[in-house]
């Protein structure tokens, strides 16, 4: 869906839920063919059987990606992606778990690049099925102004 939104239309503290989707071994194995990581942690079922997970455990980047992607149901034609920060992998994803996205307006400051701008923290959390976040980090967002101040 399309909205267009002005860096003043945003509030502090809003925020909005993706729908869930469930992580599956195809997940597992497309994202390794990709990255071209196949660590055991990911991959060996008999390996990670032993560790404090029980299981295989997905990809940090690969719930980065699929969190992000959950997001990308609303498109602001007045604003891009300047990047994430402040990544944190906080709690390990199994096969079988659902995981949605929250993201909450956390902050806005001028963007000293581009007048015309400025910039929008998100908080980002990807939430598993229990409501335990498992992936924290910042979305950075460059907005249009409604109005510009000379």
């Amino acid at each position: 869906m399309e909205r267009a939104r002005y860096l003043e239309d945003y509030e502090i503290g809003e925020s909005r839920e993706t729908y869930g989707r469930t992580i599956t071994e195809t997940d597992f194995v497309v994202h390794a063919g990709h990255t071209g990581d196949f660590f055991p942690h990911h991959m060996d079922k008999e390996f990670m059987a032993k560790s404090e997970f029980g299981g295989r455990i997905a990809h940090g980047t690969m719930i980065f990606a699929i969190g992000v992607g959950l997001t990308a149901t609303e498109i602001n034609p007045l604003a891009f992606s300047y990047g994430y920060d402040r990544l944190r992998f906080v709690r390990p994803v199994l096969i079988g778990d659902t995981i949605r996205t929250r993201v909450t307006a956390a902050r806005k400051e001028d963007d000293p690049k581009r007048p015309n701008s400025g910039k929008l923290f998100e908080k980002v959390e990807v939430l598993n099925q229990r409501d335990e976040v498992v992936l924290v980090c910042e979305h950075i967002y460059i907005v249009e102004k409604k109005e510009v101040m000379a």
